[in-house]
Formats: structure tokens, C-alpha cells, sequence
């Protein structure tokens, strides 16, 4: 039976274009792939997968909560690619696992691990649960070589755990940080004072 991918890493560590240079490779071998995204993302244009170093694709299907994913469209295809696979609900997720099996194509999902108060995605979540395989894609700290596993958020230039969970934004609103840096730009000195920030941020 294919598999499911899930690749993950925290803001600005390549996920997308990792997943833009994968569709290149099977389309350089005459292979059809399709790629997916949530259409909740409209950061790019409603249809656009873009890098932040340049690179970008149409998506082939917009996928939503209302949305059934017909096996038979395709067991043509040679590989499904999905973008941002952190906003799929969990639903979604078992619909492109189901894919696997039923069509006979591989799935790699690309996304983010947790949201900006160290919590796991509703999507990554499931992902962690029903993957076959799960790959960190890395990046470094935006304060020191340490390895980012966070993604802190800042407003104004002022770090916080306030706002919604599900909003889109870049470098002006998300960086890559390792533990040491999440804590300390947020004022927090240990794990009960994260605990409870993240609580008071909603």
C-alpha cells in the first residue's frame, strides 16, 4: 500500500519549497502529481503555492470541510503533495490517508507541527497519529544556531500568545525559535509560567 508522509518544521524552514522541488522531480520524469491546499490559505492568491525564495505553483485542488475526495480522480496520479497540512481538520487527513489505500497513491503533507503557543495543529495532530512516516524538515533559531522547534509570534515587534490560532502571516508576524528563545522573548521562566500563558492567550 503507498504511504503517508508527513513532513514538518517550524516557520521559514523550506517546507514549501521542499514540496515545490518534489513536483519538479516527478514532472521532469513525465509523472503526474497533484498538489493540494487548504483553501483557507489565501496568503498567495486563492490558488497559489508560493516559497518565500520564489518559487511557486498553481494548486490543483482546494481542499475544505465540505469537500469528499474522490479515490477514482486519482489513481492516476503518481503523487498527492499537500501544503499547509497544519489548517486540514482531522477528517480531511483521514481522507487523504484513506487516498493510500483506496488509489494506490503516495501522500506527503507539509506543514507546521504546533501553532505560535506550542500547541499541536488539529491537522498535525492527526498526521503525528495515522502517518507512516514523519520527517522534520529543519531550520535554525532566529537568535542563535540553536535548531528552531517553535514558532513565535509578534505584534508590533512585541512577542505574544494572543490572537487567533489560525492566522496566516510571514516574517512580519512569525519567526523560528529554539526553546531557550521561545521562553525568553515571551518573559517566561519555566514550564509552569508557559503553561499558564498559554492558558491567559486563549
Amino acid at each position: 500500500m503507498a504511504k503517508l508522509y508527513f513532513r514538518y518544521g517550524a516557520v521559514s524552514s523550506a517546507k514549501t519549497l521542499n514540496l515545490l522541488a518534489v513536483a519538479h522531480n516527478y514532472e521532469r520524469q513525465g509523472k503526474k502529481v497533484l498538489v493540494i491546499k487548504p483553501a483557507f490559505d489565501i496568503r498567495f492568491g486563492a490558488r497559489m503555492v508560493a516559497s518565500r525564495a520564489g518559487l511557486e505553483r498553481q494548486a490543483d485542488v482546494l481542499i475544505s470541510e465540505e469537500m469528499r475526495l474522490d479515490p477514482a480522480e486519482y489513481t492516476t496520479c503518481h503523487c498527492v503533495l499537500v501544503d499547509e497540512a497544519q489548517f486540514l481538520t482531522a477528517g480531511m487527513v483521514d481522507q487523504l490517508r484513506d487516498l493510500t489505500r483506496t488509489a494506490g497513491v503516495p501522500v506527503i503533507c507539509y506543514g507546521l507541527r504546533t501553532d505560535f503557543r506550542s500547541r499541536l495543529f488539529e491537522g498535525s495532530a492527526r498526521l503525528l497519529e495515522v502517518a507512516d512516516s514523519i520527517e522534520e524538515v529543519k531550520t535554525t533559531c532566529s537568535f542563535c544556531n540553536r535548531k528552531a522547534v517553535l514558532n513565535l509570534k509578534s505584534l508590533d515587534g512585541v512577542p505574544t500568545l494572543a490572537g487567533p490560532t489560525r492566522q496566516l502571516g510571514a516574517e512580519e508576524l512569525y519567526l523560528p525559535v529554539c526553546y531557550h528563545h521561545y521562553t525568553e522573548k515571551l518573559g517566561i521562566a519555566d514550564a509552569d509560567g508557559l503553561s499558564a500563558a498559554r492558558r491567559s492567550g486563549g
